[in-house]
């Protein structure tokens, strides 16, 4: 896909749109809701979509343009956007400290 054509990007770009959208908006899988985070997701599933051909395969030879084969390419959008998701939400909760019980209090002498 070194020589990629502006109908590929597209392509890419709409599939990543719209699975970002249903994990997004459908599912509320977010760590910060609002278009921010969504366009942020856009930009992975787009990455995640472009890869798709070259790491699950060319299925389908009858669903593809080009270098693109679109079921790789949805479930390369999917499994980046979940992925990053899931790697900051788990760095949100380790990186905040643990909280410390509170000591007990022992009864004085008499």
């Amino acid at each position: 896909m070194i020589g990629m054509d502006f109908i590929s990007f597209l392509i890419l770009l709409v599939i990543s749109v719209v699975v970002t959208a249903i994990l997004h908006f459908g599912v509320r899988y977010h760590v910060v809701p609002g278009l921010t985070s969504y366009f942020g997701k856009v930009v992975i599933g787009w990455v995640g979509a472009w890869l798709g051909s070259p790491v699950f395969g060319h299925w389908f030879a009858g669903l593809n343009r080009g270098d693109v084969y679109y079921v790789p390419a949805i479930l390369g959008s999917l499994a980046l956007v979940v992925l990053a998701v899931d790697a900051v939400k788990t760095l949100g909760r380790t990186a905040q400290p643990a909280e410390q019980p509170e000591p007990a209090e022992h009864p004085k002498p008499m």
